[in-house]
């Protein structure tokens, strides 16, 4: 896998508590952006932050500034990002035409914040100013005097300020008493170097995929459209529905129908074990460790009677994730909308869900003084795991009977 950066500077407000952070463009790890072509170099760090490591991984509950050069501000489909957690900067070379007016003017009306970067006010940028929300200053282009000039024209308009450059304890005090909203410079941090690694295509693409399967509120029709987009995955879909349908065997012919015989989460799991079976460059025996944690959570849920049980199987299945991927836990789960129970399973083991799969694991391993689970005593707990372990071998079987022994090492 293939490394990547970003650079992450805070923004701190009059508490000195940080507001916010910006976000810029870093091709490796040394401090410092060597950008030779801007638009690329927004798109990276818009790529890198949503798609690859996660903007909370990043800026946790914080805003995050985002520099955007005049394309993305003319484009009209090029911004799709969260409204309540970015702020979009118009860097100060980008001349405001027509066009860069009436795109700065949609985004507004759309319910982004705006920022405009290395801002020097003059009286021609008046119509561009009503549409700003915050308004930052380079201290370091200009004298006191034309600093303090600058906020006192600007606090005719109903938008914060920004003092950015900030060096020193004088030039902060200069600020404050100037009465700016946000600080930014070397005198509090300077940009830190946040590192990640890119997936794989082929693994992205599973990722993605495995998202997709767990909306709740999927249909049959939508879920034959998503698995149909591949042909040979599609056919090993039906044909391993038919063959566990019916004893002998019996075609099934569409997602729809098998469904319909044996049940949407069914098809569901299905799909979602066999994505798993994909990832390339993975030792196989990582699919068959998900699958036993998988049943076994699965047949423990049930033991106790709780609702969903197929929910544990989620968790027991996911469980392997971070592995499979080689990412954390946390980056994986930026990109699959996972119930809040779940997700707090797989990264804190809380709540009954975590119970389920620390006692999974704990038996996993060998660690036999750990091995405790609410109502269920031990020969419960032990005839989950056998029972996980016949499955998991009789799906092995099967998936190499059809011709995918190349995935599973059974």
């Amino acid at each position: 896998m293939s490394e990547i950066f970003i650079g992450r500077q805070p923004i701190y407000d009059r508490k000195l508590d940080v507001y916010a952070y910006e976000l810029l463009f870093r091709a490796a790890k040394v401090n410092a952006a060597e950008i030779t072509d801007g638009d690329q170099a927004t798109s990276d760090v818009i790529i890198n932050t949503f798609l690859e490591i996660g903007l909370d991984n990043i800026v946790s509950n914080r805003l995050a500034f985002i520099n955007l050069t005049r394309a993305f501000f003319v484009n009209e489909h090029s911004i799709s990002l969260p409204k309540d957690r970015v702020v979009l900067e118009l860097l100060e070379d980008i001349e405001a035409d027509d066009d860069v007016m009436a795109g700065v003017r949609r985004l507004t009306e759309q319910g982004y914040t705006i920022a405009l970067d290395d801002f020097i006010y003059h009286e021609s940028l008046r119509p561009l100013v009503q549409l700003a929300n915050i308004i930052k200053i380079d201290i370091m282009a200009l004298e006191k005097d034309d600093i303090r000039e600058h906020v006192q024209a600007l606090r005719a308009h109903p938008l914060k300020l920004l003092a950015e450059k900030v060096e020193t304890q004088e030039e902060f005090d200069y600020c404050m008493e100037l009465g700016f909203d946000y600080f930014q410079g070397y005198f509090f941090a300077q940009p830190k170097v946040i590192r990640g690694q890119r997936l794989p295509n082929n693994r992205l693409a599973i990722l993605k995929l495995l998202g997709q399967l767990q909306d709740p509120d999927i249909t049959p029709q939508q879920l034959e459209n998503l698995i149909a987009q591949d042909v040979a995955f599609s056919d090993r879909i039906l044909r391993y529905a038919s063959s566990a349908a019916f004893a002998p065997p019996r075609k099934i012919e569409s997602i729809q129908q098998a469904a319909a015989i044996l049940g949407l989460q069914s098809i569901k799991s299905w799909t979602t074990l066999l994505a798993m079976s994909q990832v390339d460059n993975k030792p196989t025996e990582l699919v068959v460790t998900a699958m036993i944690r998988a049943r076994m959570a699965e047949e423990m849920a049930r033991a106790q009677h709780i609702e969903h049980p197929e929910s544990f199987f989620t968790v027991g299945l996911f469980s392997a994730l971070d592995a499979l991927m080689d990412n954390t836990m946390e980056e994986i789960l930026t990109q699959l909308p996972l119930a809040d129970p779940i997700s707090d399973a797989l990264l804190h083991r809380k709540g009954i869900h975590g119970e389920v799969l620390s006692c999974v694991l704990a038996y996993e391993r060998g660690q036999w003084e750990r091995i405790k689970c609410h109502q269920l005593g031990k020969v419960q707990i032990r005839n989950g795991y056998l029972t996980a372990l016949q499955w998991a071998n009789s799906v092995c079987q099967q998936l190499i009977d059809q011709g995918e022994g190349r995935h599973i090492d059974c």
